[in-house]
């Protein structure tokens, strides 16, 4: 089918129409012309005032539940939130049963995603089983589409471990990804250390558990020279580790949470078992200083570690629930929400441009260019529980006045329009 999407803004750093409103054919799944305005009656015709169009969005830190959880998601419920939430990719975490430790498990995660509506990537994890003890068979679930390599919410502990993992995926310039948190610190910590925590009689995670490992593993980096990522950091240090490693040359990059963005510790004065998550909702003081390094470039990308949990795991007391939220729908609400100012090119580089740069995804818009874009506007938006696509319900922006709407997507051929 043929599509034209009318006198959109172009949204995209390496487009020669970056900035400008122009009309978009797509025949097939490819941008064919753009121009100032065409005619295709045989396409089918977007038309929609304040429209902004930048390349598909990508997220990298997904739990997709599937196989082994799949009461709590699944990688069709996932695809489905994905698309609503504006992204035409996503990358699954292997903390499935069994984990994707192995080429057989990376394959069952591609052949079940070939019919969704967008591109769902597994992520292979680094050690066996996701144990910490003995490498995973990276190299033959890269051949299976492993986009990158992690452990997800058990991050690599062992340094000797995590060093071999370095330097095995130099082998085919792949990207290990961290969760940066020393599980030796306080791991029965159920929030922020400080005084809320204090106040609030609740065992805490000092950001010293996130920091130590984040030096550690720059360290290894140095040592190796590979390529590594940091995912869900929560505190002002952890950016400066980061960006001095970054001004010594090293290729490490990283991302944060649209929550660790919107709230802080003092948020959970009421016990709101949906803020608890891992890493922890940190300082206000932190939180700004992460909200800042968004806005000047620190900051790579917005990772939504969607976690999906079902009722009983949340709906308990504040000591018992699992952490984590659903947060595909409403990421780039969220974010586009506490930092208002953010332009339309740097929501593109934050949500795909800096992702697809990082994990060789990169796509742009382009006459002969794959189309995979995502439409978007900074008006408001409400998420409504019946607009929920996930099967999980675990989320604190349920009726919450948001700014910022995704319109819909171009993706693998199709117009996928938001309700």
């Amino acid at each position: 089918m043929n599509i034209i999407l009318q006198q959109v803004l172009i949204a995209d750093s390496n487009s020669p129409y970056n900035g400008i409103r122009k009309d978009i054919l797509i025949k097939d799944g490819v941008i064919a012309k753009i121009d100032d305005a065409i005619t295709d009656e045989s396409a089918q015709l977007f038309t929609s005032d304040d429209i902004i169009v930048s390349p598909g969005w990508i997220d990298i830190f997904s739990h997709a539940c599937d196989p082994g959880y799949e009461y709590r998601e699944t990688i069709a419920s996932l695809a489905a939130a994905a698309a609503a939430g504006g992204f035409t990719q996503v990358f699954t975490l292997p903390d499935t049963n069994p984990v994707v430790d192995n080429k057989t498990q990376a394959e069952y995660v591609k052949q079940k995603s070939a019919n969704t509506k967008i591109n769902v990537h597994p992520l292979g994890a680094v050690s066996k089983k996701r144990e910490g003890a003995a490498l995973a068979e990276m190299y033959d679930m890269k051949q299976s589409g492993a986009m990158a390599f992690t452990d997800g919410l058990q991050p690599v502990q062992n340094a000797g471990l995590f060093l071999k993992a370095l330097q095995y995926v130099k082998a085919f310039d792949g990207v290990v990804i961290q969760l940066p948190q020393d599980k030796s610190i306080n791991a029965s910590g159920l929030m922020n250390e400080g005084i809320v925590s204090t106040r609030m009689g609740l065992q805490g995670i000092p950001a010293i558990a996130e920091e130590l490992l984040i030096a550690r593993d720059i360290e290894l980096l140095r040592y190796t020279q590979s390529r590594l990522h940091i995912t869900g950091i929560t505190t002002k240090k952890s950016v400066e580790l980061i960006k001095a490693a970054r001004a010594e040359g090293l290729n490490i990059s990283c991302s944060v949470t649209p929550y660790h963005l919107f709230f802080c510790d003092e948020d959970l004065k009421n016990y709101d078992t949906n803020l608890k998550v891992n890493p922890p909702l940190r300082s206000k003081s932190d939180m700004m200083a992460l909200r800042e390094a968004v806005m000047n470039g620190d900051i790579d990308c917005i990772a939504s570690h969607h976690l999906p949990q079902d009722w009983d795991s949340k709906t308990c007391e504040f000591e018992y629930a699992k952490p984590g939220m659903i947060g595909l729908q409403t990421a780039y609400s969220a974010v586009q929400t506490v930092l208002p100012q953010l332009t339309p090119l740097q929501i593109a580089s934050l949500f795909s441009i800096n992702a697809g740069k990082i994990f060789g995804l990169q796509t742009t818009i382009k006459e002969g260019e794959k189309a995979s874009l995502t439409l978007f506007t900074k008006n408001e938006f409400v998420f409504a529980k019946e607009k929920n696509k996930s099967k999980s319900f675990n989320t604190p922006f349920f009726d919450v006045a948001l700014k910022g709407i995704v319109v819909g997507v171009v993706s693998k051929g199709s117009l996928i329009l938001n309700n």
